[in-house]
């Protein structure tokens, strides 16, 4: 049986999320990858413990986390009830619905019907009865958000989750959203969009003020574009990669353009003289002015954890190299979404 590190809150950075009484760590694991039924269980396991022991006490999932869709959830779940159980109460467990799921009309989008079916059967999944935070994934078009929103105040009153976010939302359909879950008396207290130095979309759009203004909190997704700010592909393209393998939907050989390994291949040098990898640069760079609340990383082995946590020892930026990085970033970074 698994024991904790004794030592696991040494170190990690724990941040109020928005205006909540919640806390999370500056760094989560998110499950999107490395986590489905293709992938090896005493690995995860490896994963998941030296994230806990290093204090990452926030682990990310959707209900379609996979491959196969849901295995990520069956898989912490299993690794939950052999495990982690103990420690429940020192984990934030988060997940979400949104894209498709099952087959028909009611195993997509936001509806009520969907999200909260989809919801019960992660918790089946997952062995708990309550998760800490459920997100509506994704914008969905053709259900009224007044029910989207209606769905998650039922969960919240239902004690199926604690607090409710929402992902991919845009800055106006995020005020809608606010406006009508502050008027339900729903606690909404986080946002999770896609946010890197190749990804700056939050800023352009107004919503990462937006959010801080507001005292919502932010939990950026993808803060590695896809892996392309790890610097694993300036020389040529790994056959382990996600590109090499041409596993990935999100990512291709034909995204690798000159255009944007030179944008690269300068900012690992500002990387280098911060005495950082390009990783932690790109991760410290996320967190750098306090409006962001977590980074989700992923892991495909623990070795990277440890790697990724070292980011947070220098996660200030002088004026200089802000300046120097904005230059870089001006006019092409914003193109670049993943």
């Amino acid at each position: 049986m698994y024991q904790a590190s004794e030592a696991r809150y040494d170190k990690m950075i724990y941040n109020k999320c928005g205006n909540s009484g919640l806390k999370l760590p500056a760094m989560s694991l998110g499950m999107w990858h490395n986590f489905g039924s293709v992938n090896n269980e005493e690995n995860m396991k490896k994963i998941l413990f030296t994230a806990f022991d290093n204090g990452i006490t926030h682990f990310d999932l959707a209900n379609n986390y996979g491959p196969v869709y849901g295995s990520a959830e069956t898989n912490m779940g299993r690794i939950l009830k052999s495990d982690l159980m103990p420690y429940r109460d020192e984990m934030i467990l988060s997940t979400k619905a949104g894209y498709d799921m099952w087959k028909g009309p009611y195993g997509d989008g936001g509806s009520k019907k969907y999200l909260i079916a989809s919801l019960d059967q992660s918790l089946k999944k997952l062995g708990v009865d309550y998760v800490d935070i459920f997100y509506h994934h994704r914008p969905d078009p053709d259900t009224p958000l007044e029910e989207t929103m209606a769905a998650l105040d039922q969960i919240v009153r239902q004690g199926k989750a604690l607090y409710v976010g929402i992902s991919n939302y845009k800055k106006e359909q995020t005020k809608r959203a606010y406006e009508i879950l502050k008027r339900q008396g729903t606690p909404f207290v986080i946002h999770q969009p896609s946010y890197s130095m190749l990804n700056r979309w939050i800023e352009e759009d107004g919503l990462k003020d937006y959010l801080f203004d507001k005292g919502i909190g932010c939990i950026a997704f993808s803060p590695l574009a896809q892996g392309i700010l790890t610097g694993k592909y300036l020389n040529g393209v790994p056959e382990d990669s996600r590109i090499g393998s041409g596993k990935s939907p999100y990512l291709h050989r034909s995204d690798l353009t000159e255009d944007k390994l030179e944008i690269v291949r300068k900012l690992d040098g500002i990387a280098k003289d911060r005495g950082q990898s390009l990783t932690q640069m790109a991760l410290s760079w996320v967190l750098r002015d306090g409006r962001v609340t977590s980074v989700l990383i992923g892991a495909s082995r623990p070795e990277q954890i440890l790697e990724n946590i070292k980011a947070l020892d220098n996660i200030h930026f002088t004026r200089e190299e802000c300046r120097r990085i904005d230059f870089i970033l001006s006019g092409k970074g914003m193109e670049y979404q993943f």
